[in-house]
């Protein structure tokens, strides 16, 4: 099977055979002929499979056969986050550049106006996150009365993140009569429910077993403890040339300071997390992707959305609380039939989420002892804590400070002295 079987127009062929793509993959093969079909469709695939041409191109399609026009968008996608939000939007317009189809994107971080500005104009393809959406909406900025499509990517991501009032308030913008699509790389009874509150009578296309790891890449395990992790990091880094990695880390400022340790190793290294303004996101995940940088420091939220073929590594500093979310990290790298690499750092604090993730995967695990690493010994100057800051050594024999309205006893051989002022 290739492209040309799907009845795609010339223009979408085109562009499918300049991004390099000659053979659809899995989920496109079974997904691109049931969303032409005009069928509601729950598509169950992990990330880096060909998932985003796997609806963008059949949605381009309709829309542009159709012949309809109206400011309004037709097609909304709902995006979990920004970068996943602005990486899908790249990907329609990419596809459908030599079509009269307009595509842009909606999400926080930014300021509202230039957006405003932008529906006004109208748009073929509307591509948001839930918050942003419901700004606009509330605003009276966005009228949805027109979608004829609606797709929920990464539905699994965006009920994790609480997004399930948002959505359901979205819905009731939209009308009645649409084709629904929902992917999601994992599935739950939650998916299962919500799926079945929004879609009508799908076509169920699952291309991995439940919770499947990825098949290209291979996985390694690793147990050291938890102050000697960066080290161990540098290491491999160092030692085996890493050229692109991305790294997990739980909390944001553990981001921070997994990068500035790194940078003092002479690793170029980027973070992005959800404290860092939306520019500066958009601005270090292009350095990453241009190669400028070796290393990508990021929290889950904020790793949704980078795709890059050719990842090398990805790395779980930390272990990820949802197990789940163990899939979607190590789903970063190999990608599009490639091979790639994960390394997991297991420490004994974090043996609760290293037995769900065995029961996930359905197999016991083997974690072995890095190779050639020898532990390095702690520098008390970098013992930082999970807020960022260096905890301050408590003085011993300080003087207490006077209270208002005491007077600090003096010793008798100081007396006639005036006494010295308390520094505690």
């Amino acid at each position: 099977m290739n492209f040309n079987s799907f009845g795609l127009t010339e223009e979408l062929l085109e562009a499918v055979n300049k991004q390099g793509y000659t053979i659809p993959t899995p989920i496109q093969a079974q997904t691109i002929p049931a969303i032409l079909e005009g069928k509601d469709l729950i598509g169950g695939a992990q990330t880096g499979t060909g998932k985003t041409a796997a609806f963008a191109l059949p949605i381009l399609h309709l829309l542009n056969q159709s012949g309809k026009r109206t400011r309004n968008p037709r097609a909304l996608v709902l995006s979990p986050t920004r970068e996943l939000a602005a990486q899908v939007a790249e990907s329609f317009h990419d596809y459908g550049m030599a079509l009269s189809l307009r595509t842009m994107s909606i999400y926080g971080g930014v300021k509202i106006n230039p957006q405003i500005a932008a529906l006004r104009r109208g748009t073929d393809v509307l591509v948001a996150t839930p918050g942003r959406l419901l700004d606009h909406l509330s605003q009276k900025t966005l009228d949805l009365s027109d979608i004829e499509i609606l797709v929920l990517d990464e539905a699994d991501r965006m009920l994790d993140m609480g997004f399930v009032r948002d959505i359901r308030k979205i819905m009731r913008f939209l009308p009645e009569r649409r084709q629904n699509l929902l992917f999601s790389a994992t599935y739950s009874p939650e998916i299962r429910k919500f799926s079945r509150d929004i879609l009508n009578d799908p076509v169920v296309v699952e291309v991995s077993r439940k919770n499947e790891a990825a098949e290209k890449v291979e996985q390694s395990f690793y147990s050291i403890t938890k102050d000697q992790k960066r080290h161990l990091l540098v290491h491999f880094i160092q030692t085996h040339s890493w050229y692109q990695a991305l790294v997990f880390v739980s909390t944001k400022h553990g981001a921070d300071r997994l990068s500035k340790q790194l940078l003092k190793k002479g690793i170029p290294v980027g973070a992005i997390h959800g404290n860092k303004s939306q520019n500066a996101r958009t601005r270090t995940l292009k350095d990453f992707k241009k190669g400028d940088l070796q290393v990508l420091v990021a929290t889950d939220v904020a790793a949704r959305g980078i795709h890059m073929e050719g990842l090398s590594h990805v790395v779980n500093f930390n272990l990820p609380q949802v197990a789940e979310d163990y899939i979607h990290r190590i789903g970063r790298t190999g990608r599009a039939g490639k091979s790639g690499k994960s390394i997991t750092f297991v420490s004994p604090d974090e043996k609760d989420q290293w037995n769900k993730i065995q029961r996930m995967l359905k197999t016991s695990v083997r974690v072995s002892s890095p190779e050639g690493f020898i532990p390095v010994k702690k520098d008390p100057a970098e013992d930082v804590d999970e807020r960022g800051s260096n905890p301050r050594p408590r003085r011993q024999n300080a003087p207490r400070p006077v209270q208002q309205g005491q007077r600090r006893n003096t010793r008798s051989s100081g007396a006639g002295r005036k006494p010295t002022s308390a520094r505690g």
